[in-house]
């Protein structure tokens, strides 16, 4: 009975875990969601066999500084053979067998292969860090998918919440009306205008709801998880907006340079002498003594020393073509960075215009909603009919609507102007 409270316990825990809504069921935050889809997106799984790869490819560059074992044969017939061109009496030399066999085993120890390893070493971790680096710009653009889903359903919200106090104002109407009719100094008819407006009022709130629902369920694929009816998204609080550009696509093209800076000494460390210790061993007919048709065991060893000189014809060559992608990558990188300050620029001048509107908002909010308390006023007297009431409330309405769209405006290009700054 223990150990079964114990799994529960155990299970409780793990699913506390993986699920962060469950420590926190009342609120979602924009970065939560952000860090969310960038876990859940199928892409991110090539990080590990990027890693993997990368060390695959480090470990295999240093097993050429161990030494190099090699094993060879060769079976040949010859047309000739070395002989003696004069008889000496009484001695027969037995001539040397055309068909000659060879079996040999030959282990070299590189001497001068040190630089090359350590630059091939260097050169597979920066093109690992290449390759993780693209992935990182790939997943980047997650943010901006987000971003619009997220800021999509804080708007919907809004609009309910807007379309609720829309409702409210009807129904103070309708509520006066019914008092001005049992007075006598209202008609059933502007009863029924204002209770028809009501239900439009009600049939907005349904297609706003079911927009809103729409949108979650989008948010909730991009981050994996089931978003319930309990959780509502927080308005994010962002810092300060800075010019500084920390995207991620500046540290691929640093790493590519790196990566061409790396082929280049590779190329040059191929070109220097090649020294090797080697020890050979092995079995054939003749060996090492070739006047003999006898099958023996032999060896040899020593010093081998081997200098590619025909590399010289096409390495210059190389490194030029070397040298014109490094300049492509600089010319990459200089017009991303103005496109990226162009961007920037624009979206100040949207992030200022978001603001001024706003103010302009709340002047006519308070404007609108201080005529329609006035005509709150005549519609309980009969002074004002029931249409005349309903374009207040309208317009009031649609001024609360203006605010909170572009409130969220607002708030969506703060945030794209992070997203496209890299902060």
């Amino acid at each position: 009975m223990k150990t079964s409270n114990l799994n529960v316990l155990l299970l409780s825990l793990l699913l506390f875990i993986a699920n962060p809504f469950l420590a926190n069921s009342q609120t979602l935050t924009l970065e939560q969601c952000q860090d969310l889809a960038r876990q859940n997106y199928p892409l991110i799984n090539q990080l590990e066999l990027i890693n993997l790869s990368r060390d695959f490819s480090v470990e295999n560059a240093g097993k050429r500084n161990l030494p190099q074992i090699n094993l060879g044969g060769q079976a040949t017939y010859q047309s000739d053979v070395t002989g003696f061109p004069i008889d000496i009496p009484n001695l027969e030399i037995q001539p040397i067998a055309k068909d000659q066999y060879k079996l040999f085993a030959e282990v070299s120890q590189p001497l001068t292969s040190t630089s090359g390893v350590k630059t091939q070493k260097q050169l597979a971790e920066a093109n690992a860090m290449t390759q993780a680096q693209q992935l990182q710009v790939e997943l980047y653009q997650l943010k901006g998918r987000v971003n619009q889903v997220y800021f999509g359903v804080l708007l919907l919200d809004k609009q309910l919440q807007q379309n609720e106090i829309r409702q409210n104002d009807i129904q103070a109407g309708i509520s006066q009306t019914k008092a001005a009719i049992e007075n006598g100094t209202a008609l059933q008819s502007s009863l029924d205008i204002l209770q028809a407006e009501l239900l439009n009022a009600d049939q907005q709130r349904i297609e706003l709801a079911a927009n809103q629902q729409g949108f979650t369920q989008m948010l909730g694929l991009l981050i994996g998880q089931e978003i319930s009816s309990a959780v509502s998204l927080q308005i994010p609080i962002l810092p300060a907006l800075s010019q500084e550009i920390n995207r991620p696509e500046l540290g691929l093209f640093a790493s590519q340079k790196g990566s061409i800076l790396l082929q280049q000494e590779l190329i040059s460390s191929k070109n220097i002498p090649q020294l090797n210790l080697f020890f050979q061993g092995g079995y054939g007919r003749p060996a090492l003594n070739f006047l003999s048709n006898d099958f023996d065991l032999y060896y040899l060893g020593g010093l081998r020393f081997n200098w590619n000189i025909s590399r010289y014809y096409t390495s210059s060559r190389e490194k030029e073509l070397l040298n014109l992608n490094l300049v492509a990558i600089v010319l990459q990188e200089e017009t991303f960075r103005l496109n990226t300050k162009i961007a920037l620029t624009q979206q100040e001048t949207e992030i200022a215009k978001y603001l001024k509107l706003m103010q302009t908002d709340k002047e006519i909010i308070t404007l609108r909603e201080r005529v329609q308390a006035s005509a709150s006023s005549q519609l309980e007297y009969g002074t004002i009919t029931s249409n005349d009431f309903l374009t207040y409330i309208n317009a009031a309405d649609q001024a609360r609507q203006n605010l909170a769209l572009h409130q969220i405006q607002l708030l969506l290009a703060q945030s794209n102007y992070q997203i496209t700054s890299g902060n």
